[in-house]
């Protein structure tokens, strides 16, 4: 059983990275809103912090700030048949995932959002 999950995590892992790396390929995304999610990325992933984990429920914010701020760009930002060309997980998970990334993004300040984002989608898409 613990293999079984084991073996499903690193999969959707593998999916998660070739996900990425098809968005960061796409010449749809301007290249400055590329970066900066690379960046946001990598201070997620990075061990050093903007305010230190140690110090309790702050230490752990600026993480979940972030977080909310990636998942604000792909869910609130994106073109949503730009992100469904890359989803490699069904309509199913995606539909589920947009529903808790709406609810993650109410921790962005609409202030950072609509400084750091480039990208606007075309009036005929919606």
């Amino acid at each position: 059983m613990a293999r079984t999950i084991e073996i499903c995590m690193i999969k959707n892992f593998k999916a998660f990275v070739e996900f990425l790396k098809n968005v960061a390929g796409d010449e749809r995304i301007p290249e400055r809103d590329k970066t900066v999610l690379v960046a946001l990325i990598a201070l997620v992933v990075s061990p050093f912090d903007i305010i230190p984990d140690w110090i309790p429920l702050l230490g752990l914010m600026d993480d979940a700030v972030i977080l909310a701020v990636i998942a604000d760009y792909f869910f609130n930002h994106l073109d949503q048949d730009i992100l469904l060309s890359h989803w490699p997980w069904g309509m199913k998970s995606y539909t589920r995932t947009r529903k808790a990334a709406r609810v993650l993004t109410l921790m962005t300040p609409a202030g950072i959002r609509n400084r750091i984002w480039k990208y606007k989608p075309s009036v005929y898409s919606r």
